[in-house]
């Protein structure tokens, strides 16, 4: 292993001269009298490397020793991860809060998972069998799933099992199997290994297309601007425009097995909201708390900008690794223009010339890059899992045109963009379905939902239009487009978060009250004036908002849905041409559904 003398210091930027080999992304630790501060490997000049440190370099000074460990930036793989907090580097944080205080230390790195405590292994394989990387050794429970311990995927070729131990309770350092290669080397296997986590894990048989859809359990975004299991999807928004509240709601009802949250540079008060809250929220799936099928990568703004690189990559490579189990993982990146602050400020210590906006000229391919590890795959055993990204976005002043929105824009599959006229109007989500798009198929058929939002677009035109020749130089026949374009968006597009029944909405019942609505949309009604229309649709958006708080298929839901087709036939003057077409295919579909 390299030796090496630290010659500068420029933030947490440190240059050194090598003495021996490194290679790029390898671990170093720069020596601080007792405390070995850790840092990687950025860049690599001859004898000279220039390293990111994930502490304050307070105190580094020139001819300070450096070690170098000849591994890279890695991550321990391992059952005990879900339910635990850690910062970027796997540090538990609890664990770190417990030893120190409240003020962590530098250079204190613990175990990721607790080596004392004992799992109940089962054996999958027996002596004789072959194996090769990503294969199942044995199982244990870790929660609701049973967690496998597989074979470390950086074991190449196939593999012959010499031995592997009985069921029983065993540790995550003890032996449970061996191995021999095709040489006859032996290799003794535990529950726990190490991997890269800046190197995308691609042990699976097929990469498969994101056809299946992600359900959130939101409305708005489930009908009109899906996300795809396996799919990415973006929600950039100004400060304070509703990101990490939809975010936990969406962790919270989203249809998948295991959520990664990486907080990557937000505000200490965020975060803190964040791991109060997820300990107390309870688990639609399964009624305990929430937290036990929980990962959470914790980096506030107020830690070094390094490690908000590295908890991304934490969080997106702990993800891979569920996905390798057959689980559906989701994963929550808040926010990536923090991370791709921390990139700016490391390529600015670099020296590199700079892109637009001072951000460095590789930031799309960055960005790309870790969006690309999100998919769906066929594994060996022919298993289906998945990693589904959503990232937020915070754009200074909410301009959308700023170059980390941008990128992202370019390699996401949805985009989720959040208002802050809705956020101030309250309207919850505050997803603006203007300006917001998907690539996914969703839980309504797309030319119905089409036809829909068609409807939010001219109602906003003829909105616009009165703000300038008011409401008197409208026709009445675009005044009740109008009225049925904040019909949708009072009655649909916005949900209650705080009542029981609207806040998580199935996809039963976001198809069934589709075509409820669909009646309204395509209907010409008889009406004589303005104020009779916006008397009219007043009484159908509360009977409609009724309709939303009652239970699924209860008798009081079924009597609010008499009521609701009562007050539709008392002005009912036949469908347009479209309109008429799309319910047929909606009501032919809700049946045979």
């Amino acid at each position: 292993m390299a030796n090496g003398k630290v010659i500068g210091v420029n933030g947490n930027m440190v240059s050194v001269r090598v003495d021996g080999e490194v290679a790029l992304n390898e671990v170093g630790y720069v020596i601080l009298g007792e405390r070995r501060l850790k840092s990687e490997v950025i860049r690599i000049q001859g004898n000279r490397a220039e390293m990111q440190v994930f502490e304050m370099t307070r105190g580094i000074g020139i001819d300070d020793d450096v070690e170098f460990s000849g591994e890279l930036l890695a991550v321990s793989l391992g059952p005990g991860l879900l339910g635990k907090v850690y910062d970027g580097l796997q540090n538990p944080l609890p664990r770190l809060a417990e030893q120190l205080g409240f003020f962590l230390d530098r250079g204190v790195y613990l175990d990721a998972l607790e080596g004392d405590q004992r799992w109940s292994f089962t054996p999958k394989v027996a002596e004789g069998d072959k194996v090769r990387h990503g294969d199942t050794i044995g199982t244990v429970p870790e929660g609701i799933f049973e967690h496998r311990i597989m074979l470390p995927f950086n074991y190449l070729g196939e593999y012959t099992v010499e031995w592997v131990a009985d069921e029983g309770e065993y540790t995550i350092h003890d032996k449970v199997a061996t191995v021999s290669d095709a040489k006859g080397g032996k290799h003794d296997l535990t529950m726990v290994f190490e991997w890269p986590v800046k190197r995308p894990i691609k042990v699976y048989a097929e990469r498969l297309r994101p056809e299946e859809q992600m359900v959130t359990k939101v409305r708005l975004i489930d009908t009109f601007i899906p996300v795809a299991l396996g799919g990415t999807y973006c929600i950039p928004g100004p400060f304070g425009a509703g990101k990490t509240v939809l975010q936990q709601i969406t962790s919270r009802n989203a249809e998948v097995d295991v959520v990664v949250i990486a907080a990557c540079g937000e505000r200490a008060g965020e975060v803190v909201e964040t791991l109060r809250e997820f300990p107390e929220l309870t688990d639609p799936r399964t009624g305990r708390t929430l937290m036990e099928r929980t990962v959470i990568i914790c980096n506030t703004s107020s830690m070094p900008v390094a490690a908000r690189e590295a908890s991304v990559y934490t969080a997106v490579t702990i993800a891979e690794y569920y996905r390798q189990m057959g689980l559906n993982v989701l994963l929550l990146a808040d926010s990536t223009s923090r991370w791709a602050q921390a990139m700016r400020e490391m390529s600015g210590r670099l020296e590199e010339i700079p892109g637009e906006e001072a951000f460095p000229a590789y930031l799309e391919s960055v960005i790309a890059a870790f969006y690309e590890r999100a998919g769906r795959v066929r594994l060996y055993d022919g298993g289906i899992g998945s990693v589904t990204i959503g990232g937020t976005v915070s754009p200074a002043g909410g301009n959308f045109e700023e170059p980390v929105t941008q990128a992202t824009l370019k390699v996401v599959g949805a985009f989720h963009g959040l208002s802050r006229e809705r956020s101030d109007a309250r309207k919850y989500p505050a997803i603006d379905p203007l300006d917001s798009w998907s690539k996914y198929d969703g839980a309504v058929d797309r030319e119905a939902t089409e036809y829909a939002r068609d409807i939010v677009f001219r109602g906003n035109e003829v909105d616009q239009m009165m703000k300038v020749v008011g409401e008197e130089g409208t026709s009445l026949e675009d005044y009740i487009v109008y009225l049925k374009g904040e019909f949708i968006d009072a009655v649909y597009m916005q949900q209650n978060a705080f009542d029981e029944v609207d806040q998580a909405v199935s996809v039963d019942r976001q198809r069934h009250i589709f075509a409820t609505m669909m009646k309204i949309l395509a209907a010409k009604f008889s009406v004589e004036s303005k104020e009779e229309a916006r008397h009219y649709f007043n009484e159908l958006r509360q009977k409609f908002l009724d309709y939303n708080g009652s239970e699924w298929m209860s008798e009081g839901f079924k009597a609010v849905e008499n009521d609701l087709e009562q007050l539709i036939s008392q002005r009912h003057a036949g469908n347009d041409e479209t309109g008429e077409k799309l319910l047929k295919t909606l009501t032919t579909e809700h049946s045979h559904a």
